[in-house]
């Protein structure tokens, strides 16, 4: 009996120092070494060395000198410590409305869009922290950005074609625009946008309320 505990106290010890110390260690260690950025959060910085934002969860922009992304549903909105969808189904009216709102409000904002608004700029993700457009729901916005900015629209859509990552690996997914690269590109290139009063507690990005971490607001 008390060979078998010794046994099984000797196994025990020996699992949680290889699994639960050591190969945690390494595998950190690891990441460090080879993939720094991505193993820390892949935060993205300014000119100014700030960090606003990663490059992996989403944020909100609402000014019209922006590319906006699409909708979240992730807290009050692009939350990283709550992500979620709407969990709407297809038959649900609050959803047709507020997709409806949405699209009125899109069209009022971007009268020389050409077409009908994409509908993933009215749909959130089932994460509520896509920080991706499609090329094409981030085409359909350039008229609003290039006149915001009194930009020629052939150079915001020059910049805009220079940020579309295709599909990873070559087959996996479909070709995307990373949102906040794309806005912190337009203000290295075209000067940023005077700043607003900051209505978050992070940096900002010419004037947004920018994250602290993660998808902090």
């Amino acid at each position: 009996m008390v060979s078998n505990l010794v046994t099984a106290l000797r196994t025990c010890v020996v699992t949680l120092v290889l699994t639960g110390l050591l190969y945690p260690l390494a595998v950190t260690g690891v990441a460090q070494l080879l993939f720094p950025g991505e193993a820390n959060g892949s935060w993205v910085k300014d000119e100014q060395g700030r960090v606003v934002g990663s490059a992996l969860i989403g944020q909100g922009f609402t000014r019209p000198g922006y590319f906006q992304p699409r909708p979240s549903a992730a807290g009050a909105g692009y939350d990283g410590a709550a992500s979620s969808g709407s969990n709407l189904g297809p038959t649900s009216l609050k959803l047709k409305e507020r997709v409806a709102a949405e699209a009125e409000r899109l069209l009022r904002e971007n009268p020389d869009a050409p077409g009908p608004v994409p509908a993933e700029l009215v749909t959130a993700s089932a994460s509520g922290l896509d920080p991706h457009l499609s090329p094409e729901a981030a085409r359909w916005q350039a008229p609003r950005v290039a006149r915001a900015r009194g930009v020629a629209p052939e150079r915001l859509l020059a910049l805009l074609d220079s940020h579309v990552e295709g599909r990873t690996l070559g087959v996996l997914g479909e070709p995307r625009v990373n949102v906040l690269l794309l806005n912190l590109a337009m203000d290295r290139q075209f000067g940023q946008l005077p700043a607003e009063p900051a209505r978050g507690t992070g940096a900002g990005l010419g004037g947004e309320a920018a994250p602290v971490g993660p998808g902090g607001r």
